[in-house]
């Protein structure tokens, strides 16, 4: 697409708009590759918001752009773009190009996050760095705040808010795959600008001076509220320090690595800040994460794990004296502090809130895998463990003041996916996975015990603190003692521990103990709706498989159930027998797992358990739900809904409505069913008060008028489940069915009767007066012995 003369923004800019709607996305890539190669800065400065805006979509979700989200491997589209948006690909080319330049992109401050937008308009400095000196005020006033982003920050935001703005998807698609092309692509970014190995790949463009310059301060002419305190740098080169041109590479391209991650952070995390959690009743409308958000945050809080835990083990063990020190690199420095001072409170804000209204369904499985990722960084130090040895590892003790610092991440999180777990449906195979995954977790060897240790330096006396810093520690070779030394170990400890749970609950926190009294009781509370789940599940798993063999061999001869409303209970594939086994075993395994963390007697817990059996036994079964009798039938009480939700009891649940209008099943022929209905109807309308007249009577022939006629009064009404007076009246007339016919059970039987009959020399009228008096006689047989049959 490159002339010999070059042409002007304008017309770059009208052709890319109209190449959106004109090319296919691989020649629109390529004509970019062009432009981008041929073109210099000045130009590409004036289409690069376009550009991304095609890319990502607009800010408000009204351009879709190349639809990222949707984009998967099976799309033609998918490689091109991974292709166009590689962290050494054309875009990025494009990115560092206009880098060189310094030119500034504007982002409304109406897009930020709820916290950082509402610090700025109240004149308060925002606490995330990235923010800081980039305040465009226009003449209009403060109502239409912007923030001057560079190049890189400008695309990375874009990139970022891709994932959160709200957009309508075809019916029938979601984006909450893992190998979209957008998940590819956070991946992607992650593993180049926080490498686990080696340092960050030197920028592919250099401009005159031989290297892309980072960001520098930019500085406002109109002052500004709160704006004239800078919080300390987090490492030493921070990405508003201008870098000389002569310093160190590594040095010059960290700001890229903090540039990005403080990105990732704030614009999927830092939606609740401190306050605005403990209201919770704010104007502001609360912000609820998808399940694609939630998968992508746990894609990045592995892998800043696995970048943590690649630091060197020298600089892991050095002084903090040492971290001055010329010879460690900029990025080691990063890898320290990337977990505990970038991603710790938001992380703990966003899950606490997810924690607290997330659907009490089995999308919840993406927060809690999120969740134990965080607080099992062991498991991304890169080495290769057998799994079965792995499941009973011992977590090793250099993380205890990971643990630590973490504390609440354990404690007040556990707390509340208590509450979560008692209000949740258990029998369901995905529920009791997910209070398995969390006892497993939480059961490995020593883990308990640091959070215990955490616990009680959480709880030391104030006084401890205040003797800490007035005078300097002495070493043992400085005539100090090895005492003095260990005090020093443990108050730093204690201070580290009070920290943390003051700067993510506030000072004014009231801290319960994961292993005191008022949780071991609520722990108490789970385990028993765990037994009472069990027993549910295996009642429903027993009563399915006697069902289920009732209805395999003596159906096909008509002696098993005829009652349709088995196949309408309500039982949904969750409730089938391979998935009421993994439910027992995910249970009975969680429930070991609960007994090890707390310590809990398991003579108790055995007689808790036979306790819940036998009042089982006693209570019968299939007791319902707590109700009321209300004036149109049962209405459940608060206890009811509870007891509905734990699975811990239930309906009865069956089709109430006429039984010949009930949907064609898979085994009927739909021809025949609606003939043999209409049918069926003429004669009902025709002899109805003859049918109605031989079912009123109460000797023999009534009783066999009843078994045919299939008599509503002579079945027992269903009271299992809340049913208006008008449903209980419905129905109630005698009448004649032959949709059984229909069946293709029954239509081969008939062929196969016929079949005899041929053989044995029988005519089809003879086979015909055959079956029906066989019928017959079985309808004599069950009326005059089907009460004792019944009882049998």
């Amino acid at each position: 697409m490159a002339a010999p003369t070059l042409q002007q923004p304008s017309f770059l800019l009208a052709n890319l708009k109209a190449d959106t709607f004109t090319k296919p996305l691989l020649q629109r890539c390529q004509d970019l590759v062009k432009i981008i190669d041929d073109y210099p800065a000045k130009e590409l400065h004036a289409i690069f918001p376009c550009l991304v805006e095609t890319v990502f979509g607009s800010l408000d979700g009204i351009i879709a752009g190349w639809n990222l989200r949707l984009l998967h491997s099976r799309s033609n589209e998918y490689n091109i773009v991974l292709e166009f948006l590689k962290p050494s690909g054309p875009m990025m080319k494009l990115v560092y190009k206009l880098q060189a330049e310094e030119y500034k992109y504007e982002i409304p401050v109406n897009y930020l996050p709820g916290p950082v937008k509402a610090c700025i308009q109240e004149g308060v400095l925002p606490d995330c760095p990235l923010f800081h000196n980039k305040l465009q005020f226009p003449l209009s006033g403060l109502l239409t705040l912007n923030l001057a982003l560079n190049p890189f920050e400008f695309f990375m935001f874009n990139f970022a808010y891709c994932l959160i703005t709200p957009k309508s998807y075809p019916q029938g698609q979601q984006g909450s795959s893992t190998d979209s092309a957008y998940f590819v692509l956070v991946d992607t970014y992650l593993k180049y600008f926080l490498p686990s190995e080696g340092s960050v790949p030197p920028s592919p463009f250099s401009d005159s001076r031989g290297s892309v310059t980072a960001p520098s301060p930019r500085s406002s002419s109109v002052s500004f509220a709160g704006y004239g305190v800078h919080s300390p740098s987090l490492l030493k080169h921070h990405i508003f320090h201008q870098p000389s041109v002569n310093a160190d590479p590594a040095a010059q391209e960290i700001w890229r690595s903090e540039t990005l991650l403080q990105m990732f952070v704030e614009i999927w995390l830092h939606h609740y800040s401190l306050e605005m959690y403990q209201k919770l009743q704010s104007p502001q409308e609360p912000f609820s994460p998808t399940e694609e958000h939630v998968l992508v945050v746990r894609l990045l809080v592995k892998h800043l794990h696995a970048f943590s835990n690649s630091l060197k083990p020298e600089q892991l063990s050095s002084s903090p004296s040492a971290h001055s020190h010329t010879h460690t690199s900029p990025l080691e420095e990063f890898k320290r502090v990337v977990v505990q001072r970038f991603v710790q409170q938001k992380l703990y804000l966003f899950l606490q809130n997810c924690f607290g209204h997330w659907p009490l369904d089995a999308s919840f499985r993406a927060v809690l895998e999120t969740w134990l990722s965080y607080i099992q960084p062991w498991r991304y130090t890169g080495e290769k463990t057998n799994p079965q040895q792995d499941q009973n590892r011992t977590v090793p003790d250099k993380w205890e003041s990971f643990v630590q610092e973490n504390l609440l991440m354990y404690t007040k999180l556990f707390q509340v996916f208590l509450n979560r777990a008692v209000r949740t449906d258990l029998v369901n195979a995905k529920n009791a996975l997910m209070v398995f995954r969390v006892a497993k977790v939480f059961a490995q060897p020593n883990l308990a015990e640091m959070i215990q240790k955490g616990e009680q330096l959480f709880l030391e006396p104030e006084h401890v603190l205040h003797h800490r810093q007035p005078r300097g520690y002495l070493t043992p070779s400085q005539g100090g003692s090895y005492v003095s030394s260990r005090q020093r170990v443990v108050t730093d400890m204690v201070f580290r521990v009070k920290s943390h749970v003051y700067a993510l609950e506030g000072q004014d926190c009231q801290y319960k103990q994961m292993f005191g009294t008022e949780l071991r009781g609520a722990v108490m509370k789970l385990i028993q709706i765990i037994a009472q789940a069990r027993q549910t599940a295996k009642r429903i798993s027993d009563h399915s498989s006697v069902a289920t063999a009732n209805n395999s061999f003596m159906s096909w001869f008509g002696l098993g159930s005829s009652d349709h409303n088995n196949t309408f209970n309500g039982a949904e594939a969750e409730d089938s027998g391979e998935c009421l086994k993994k439910t027992h075993e995910f249970l009975d395994r969680a429930l070991e797992n609960l007994c090890q963390i707390f310590k809990l007697n398991q003579g108790q817990l055995t007689q808790l358990i036979s306790n819940l059996g036998s009042s089982e036994d006693d209570g019968n079964g299939k007791q319902l739900p707590d109700c009321i009798q209300g004036e149109n039938g049962l209405i459940l009480t608060d206890l009811g809904r509870k007891q509905i939700i734990s699975g811990l009891r239930r309906f009865d649940i069956r089709y109430q409505g006429d039984p010949e209008l009930q949907p064609i099943r898979s085994y009927e022929n739909a021809l025949l069913v609606r003939l043999l209905y209409r049918i069926s109807s003429l004669i009902n309308d025709r002899f109805g008060g003859h049918m109605n007249a031989l079912c009123s009577r109460p000797d023999f022939l009534g009783r066999l008028g009843r078994h045919y006629l299939a008599d509503p009064d002579s079945t027992t009404q269903l009271k299992q489940s809340p049913l208006s007076r008008r449903t209980l009246e419905r129905n109630r007339q005698p009448r004649l069915s032959l949709r059984p016919l229909a069946s293709y059970r029954t239509i081969l039987l008939l062929l196969i009767f016929y079949a005899l009959g041929a053989v044995l020399s029988l005519g089809p009228v003879s086979s015909t007066l055959l079956i029906l008096s066989g019928g017959f006689l079985l309808g004599l047989v069950m009326t005059l012995f089907g009460d004792k049959l019944k009882k049998h």
